[in-house]
């Protein structure tokens, strides 16, 4: 049975399912488009897309700007006008500045998180782009809501839920995404699926909600859609595609990790952050990396006291073929399932049947 279609106020995704955003360089032009083209929302990460651009080296916001609008565009249209977001940490410097490219280059949905995005409202206001927080709580739905509310009276037109078995940056302490069970988490879901009803309630309007984090098979489509959710986001499934915006060597990370190379690490944006654990992340647990220069893409990174630049460490995964094992790879907690090498049209074909 084909999944239901879901309208995020006047967009109607023919298939709701939401590729997440995957950064840097991992969910760009070629797989949003792609995604899109088969009924979905595909996704741009906003995280450092001009990392390949000549003017990188010396204006990489001017270059990061110029590549974002290019994807939205490219994106558009290889998917035939298909629904195209973009994911933006709300971590990031000169947020506001994403925003406007978004809008300015055509995206149809913003979706936030790494921090409450409390000014996205504002920022989207008097545009036709939709927007939603990522939010692993009640309480953050609650803080969210009351604050856009008070202030713009205005909520999301969407939300993605993100469980503690998703990749990349996590809203969960370091112990809560290890033992956290889905029956657990379900009891969460719900309360937020109930919070969200007295506002659609009281607006009138639908408010979807997505639910993001170990969704792999349509069985689990399934479930989250039983609970109350309009669909689901998944990432993790899609790098090992044609379309990914990867490298193969990034691709063939995710197919020859084992269940015990999948670990949480701690990032430079001030989350655990779940990856695969290559020489690179073991490295670090041993000591820090030695900072030379600043990127300044993150508000609240010191390079004096952080880790490792995660610009850079995310960087070489994607720019050179034989840096896999000396970069940081995200990935969701279900990246050892993944065998083989595939096509999104064969994804969207095994979950929408």
């Amino acid at each position: 049975m084909k999944l239901k279609p879901v309208n995020i106020g006047d967009i109607k995704l023919e298939v709701p399912i939401i590729q997440g955003g995957m950064g840097i360089g991992v969910s760009l032009s070629n797989l949003a488009g792609a995604v899109a083209k088969e009924g979905g929302m595909g996704v741009i990460s906003a995280a450092q897309p001009g990392y390949n651009l000549p003017e990188w080296d010396t204006d990489p916001l001017g270059a990061n700007l110029k590549a974002l609008g290019q994807h939205i565009k490219r994106a558009k249209e290889i998917s035939n006008n298909g629904v195209i977001g973009v994911n933006i940490m709300r971590a990031s410097c000169n947020y506001d500045k994403y925003v406007k490219c978004c809008v300015d280059n055509g995206a149809d949905c913003i979706i936030s998180g790494a921090g409450l995005p409390i000014e996205l409202p504002m920022l989207l206001m008097d545009t036709d782009v939709k927007f939603a927080p990522i939010v692993s709580s009640q309480k953050a739905v609650k803080v969210l809501f009351s604050l856009w509310e008070r202030r713009y009276k205005k909520i999301s037109d969407f939300i993605v839920i993100e469980g503690p078995k998703a990749g990349g940056h996590l809203g969960f302490k370091h112990d809560e995404a290890i033992n956290l069970t889905q029956e657990d988490y379900d009891k969460e879901v719900i309360k937020i699926l109930e919070y969200v009803h007295i506002f659609e309630e009281k607006y009138q309007r639908s408010i979807p909600v997505f639910f993001a984090g170990g969704v792999y098979t349509r069985e689990d489509i399934d479930h989250y859609m039983s609970l109350g959710c309009a669909g689901v986001q998944m990432a993790t499934r899609f790098v090992p595609t044609e379309e990914c915006d990867a490298p193969m060597s990034f691709k063939q990370a995710y197919i020859n990790a084992k269940k015990e190379d999948i670990v949480i690490v701690k990032s430079p944006v001030g989350m655990p952050g779940r990856a695969i654990r290559n020489p690179y992340v073991k490295e670090r647990e041993k000591e820090n990396e030695k900072i030379t220069y600043c990127f300044r893409c993150l508000e609240k990174c010191d390079p004096a006291t952080t880790p490792y630049c995660i610009t850079m460490a995310l960087i070489r995964a994607v720019r050179s073929e034989t840096e896999a094992d000396n970069s940081l790879i995200f990935c969701g907690e279900n990246a050892y399932r993944l065998d083989k090498m595939t096509t999104v049209h064969e994804i969207f074909k095994e979950l929408n049947s």
